[in-house]
């Protein structure tokens, strides 16, 4: 008898110390439907798990009608798992139920994997539900504030652009984020305006660049999908054509004059070289006249020519005329 007593009085503490433990959230979770047992919390206990949010976050989804069986709902199993690798439970149900009511195709396993790939599960659902502006191009660190696109006429534009965009959330794991939007869309209105004739023609019609742009397919494989492209400010800049024009006019010049020094300096070359060659043949010249005495010594000495003496009556003048001539011609 006392023994039967003492194992019932153990029991009775144990039990008591159960439901003074966990006996509120298991009472909670039995009146709300959630199906959250006795042993799931002692066992959250043991692993350190936040037994509190994981019951909430099931009430939560039984009250909004989510699935909570075992095969494909959110299970107690399955959000202890999710919250022992690191994802954010109350942020998933929240999505879950937000896309819930919005009627958005959404389970479990993809909001989970979502919630674990590092992206925002309600905030993907409530972009996917309400659109959000993305502003083109993005501010950075410079200031600068519109895109700079040039006309086929060399004139100037300068573009800012809104995007609107709704979350894709089919390629959302491993879909390019809005960085990657503005990249594409900055791309796009430059091609639309360098594509037309004149930048009157884009004034006129501003409309022609966004549905230039949205014919690319910008959106793809990224975790976006762009609902429209709006013209929010356009300006004229500078004439980059006349520009470009006058400093290749202005290189044109100098290549000539480039050209016209070199002619120059090979005439001044061809000159001096001239008369470096008329400075030659004048030495060569002058040589030649000085051979001439050495010969005609060497013909007096040799006899080959001699002195004639001629009269006074022939020659009125009182000196000497000389005159040379070839022994062989006096023969």
């Amino acid at each position: 008898m006392w023994g039967a007593a003492a194992i019932g009085f153990l029991i009775a503490l144990v039990v008591v110390g159960l439901f003074s433990k966990w006996g509120s959230y298991w009472i909670q979770a039995y009146m709300s439907g959630a199906e959250v047992s006795m042993t799931s919390l002692i066992g959250m206990t043991f692993l350190k798990l936040d037994h509190r949010m994981i019951v909430t976050a099931k009430i939560m989804a039984t009250q909004a009608g989510l699935p909570i069986d075992r095969q494909s709902g959110m299970s107690t199993a399955r959000l202890q798992a999710h919250t022992l690798a690191g994802g954010d439970v109350m942020n998933v149900v929240k999505g879950l139920i937000a896309a819930r009511r919005a009627d958005i195709d959404l389970d479990f396993e993809r909001a989970s994997a979502i919630d674990l790939a590092g992206r925002d599960v309600l905030q993907a659902v409530q972009t996917s539900v309400s659109p959000r502006v993305i502003h083109c191009p993005a501010k950075d660190s410079q200031g600068k504030k519109r895109l700079s696109a040039v006309a086929k006429n060399g004139v100037e534009l300068l573009v800012s652009v809104r995007v609107t965009v709704r979350t894709n959330l089919e390629q959302l794991i491993g879909g390019a984020t809005e960085e990657t939007i503005i990249a594409r869309v900055g791309q796009g209105i430059i091609t639309a305006i360098g594509s037309a004739k004149s930048h009157m023609d884009v004034l006129e019609m501003p409309s022609q660049i966004s549905v230039g742009a949205l014919a690319h397919g910008l959106d793809v494989n990224t975790a976006f999908t762009i609902v429209s492209i709006d013209i929010a400010d356009i300006d004229v800049g500078e004439n980059i054509g006349a520009r470009l024009q006058s400093d290749q006019a202005d290189a044109d010049i100098r290549i000539a004059r480039a050209a016209a020094e070199v002619r120059r300096a090979e005439a001044n070359a061809q000159i001096q070289k001239m008369s470096a060659l008329v400075v030659e043949n004048q030495a060569f010249f002058v040589l030649a006249e000085a051979k001439v005495p050495i010969a005609l010594a060497e013909a007096f000495r040799a006899g080959r020519m001699r002195v004639a003496r001629l009269s006074a009556d022939q020659n009125k003048q009182p000196n000497l005329n000389l005159r040379i001539h070839d022994e062989r011609s006096s023969h």
